[in-house]
């Protein structure tokens, strides 16, 4: 063989790129941190179920009220703009291992029930449900961006009740908390997160897991929206009106 040939063969070789592995390094950060917000967002907004002043402090903690004195309402603005950002990322981060037109779709579809694989199931799902997370989230995002004074015990069921949007809450409950709960077991299985010496029973142990906190989330869920459609439907009447607890002075 000729060493000359066979060096310019080397040297033509492209070399392997590293940005594929980044960009799956980044979609995985990215959604193990919309996973996390969404599990602490579910226990801010879940206070309702503790009472209405305790919705409001929650709230009003979360806008400096406590700091400052008043409300900045343009900080919840920020976070959501953040967060709506890292959406949107993450979306374009995952939309590259997604069947890009209806052939692709159908042949995993025929694939996937010929192979019978939950996890591969499990992976349909959450493309399914990203897909519907997208635009129903953003949604979401951008009216908690635009009016982010409108947070609060009666603000907040108002929205829910008399501005019909608690059949968007009940759908995106259920996508969000399977898309969230399905996305954090396969980081652990991919990343060998809680790996143990045997790997089919530690993912038997994840998938169970997951299911509980999927259960958990979905049932805390549930009862959170039908607390807040509860305050709208008695609040119907004065909707628009904001709540002020008894300690605190009314603003003239």
């Amino acid at each position: 063989m000729n060493p000359t040939l066979t060096a310019v063969g080397a040297r033509a070789r492209p070399a392997k790129s590293r940005w594929p592995a980044r960009l799956d390094w980044l979609q995985s950060v990215s959604g193990l941190v919309l996973a996390l917000f969404m599990w602490g967002h579910m226990f801010f907004v879940s206070s309702i179920l503790l009472g209405k002043d305790a919705m409001w402090t929650v709230a009003r903690f979360f806008e400096g009220y406590f700091v400052f004195g008043h409300s900045l309402h343009w900080v919840v603005s920020v976070v959501v703009a953040g967060v709506l950002c890292l959406v949107v990322g993450h979306a374009l981060l995952a939309v590259r291992k997604f069947p890009i037109n209806f052939r692709q779709a159908r042949a995993f579809r025929q694939h996937m029930g010929q192979m019978h694989h939950e996890d591969t199931t499990l992976w349909w799902w959450q493309v399914v449900t990203g897909y519907a997370l997208f635009f129903m989230a953003s949604v979401h995002l951008y009216t908690m961006m635009s009016r982010p004074d409108r947070i609060g015990p009666f603000e907040s069921a108002d929205r829910v009740w008399s501005d019909h949007f608690w059949p968007l809450y009940l759908v995106l409950l259920f996508v969000v908390e399977l898309h969230g709960g399905i996305g954090l077991y396969r980081l652990a299985v991919k990343w060998g997160w809680f790996a143990g010496p045997d790997p089919n029973r530690t993912r038997k142990r994840l998938k169970a897991l997951k299911w509980v906190l999927t259960a958990f989330f979905l049932v805390l869920g549930l009862a959170t929206l039908a607390a807040y459609c509860k305050i709208g439907v008695e609040h119907a009447a004065s909707a628009g009106q904001r709540y002020v607890p008894a300690f605190v002075q009314a603003p003239k």
